[in-house]
């Protein structure tokens, strides 16, 4: 089921229509200084849209203090943000990075999925189908400029995406340590994974829920760059401008057709896969797990 049935309308109609959900605020904020006069801001309440369209690329900042978790209505915005600029033919690529100091994104918000009934279950794990799905088949070239803490859904996020640089800063590790929480990372996450880094690798990475430091996470091909943390956006740029040196339709059918078999498995098992998901999360052992959990969060903010 696509995210039409998780907010009611499709976000393609929201974006033509400039209609508003609850919490999600988009539209044009403020002009670009020295990106001519067409050029604003956009975005949405927790989204920023920095966009170049002289250059084809935007940054997409992620803004939902303090550490980018993942809620409902995140991943709803961001989806509709990826989706107005793919719509706007101006725009060939993509740099996602944090406006939250020291983290890129804490990944899935546990809250959502801890307490509530079965039906907001499945209506959350259908937006994190959806995100992973409109990201992962982009046209357009994605590159992560990671500069912060990335683990679990926000390395699933990253690992979307065509190429990733990662600050060198040794508190900022990025991996999918689900079952560090006590939870079994999917099998599209699993899939995401294997084709970045390898069977073996992936194998490991996911039993222990490993999560790698900068020189660790180059090693093992998680990220493509590590470069001083002031030079992550701008490595991302350059980077972006290299993959767009390629003429896009002959890139966006490579993609296509690299990426095609994993998001196949996901589609064909969306329904099975809310239903594992919803299963699985309400079982009492899980979550007995994760109210501990967030409550030892509670008690180190305390």
């Amino acid at each position: 089921m696509a995210l039409a049935a998780v907010v009611r309308v499709p976000a393609r109609v929201l974006l033509r229509a400039g209609a508003r959900l609850p919490g999600v605020a988009l539209g044009l904020t403020e002009r670009v200084d020295g990106w001519g006069d067409g050029a604003r801001r956009f975005g949405s309440q927790r989204v920023l849209v920095e966009p170049d369209a002289g250059a084809g690329v935007a940054v997409m900042k992620l803004k939902n203090p303090p550490v980018n978790t993942l809620s409902l209505e995140f991943l709803t915005e961001l989806v509709i943000c990826l989706e107005k600029l793919e719509n706007d033919k101006s725009f060939r690529g993509v740099v996602l990075t944090s406006d939250c100091p020291g983290v890129f994104s804490a990944g899935l918000d546990l809250t959502e999925m801890c307490g509530k009934s079965p039906a907001h279950y499945a209506e959350y794990w259908k937006a994190v189908q959806e995100l992973w799905l409109q990201f992962y088949q982009s046209n357009l070239v994605l590159v992560s400029a990671i500069n912060g803490a990335c683990p679990a859904g926000g390395c699933l996020m990253t690992l979307t995406c065509d190429y990733r640089v990662l600050a060198d800063n040794p508190r900022y590790c990025i991996g999918l340590n689900e079952t560090q929480l006590g939870i079994v990372a999917p099998f599209w996450f699993k899939d995401t994974l294997e084709n970045v880094i390898g069977h073996r690798a992936a194998e490991r990475a996911l039993q222990l829920g490993l999560l790698f430091p900068p020189a660790e996470a180059l090693q093992v091909g998680i990220v493509d760059q590590v470069v001083p943390e002031e030079q992550v956006q701008s490595t991302a740029l350059s980077a972006i401008a290299q993959w767009m040196t390629i003429p896009d339709h002959a890139r966006q059918l490579t993609k296509a057709m690299m990426r095609k078999a994993t998001a196949s498995r996901l589609i064909t098992q969306r329904d099975a896969d809310v239903q594992n998901f919803v299963s699985f999360i309400s079982k009492d052992s899980i979550q007995k797990s994760l109210q501990l959990y967030l409550e030892r969060l509670k008690e180190k903010k305390g």
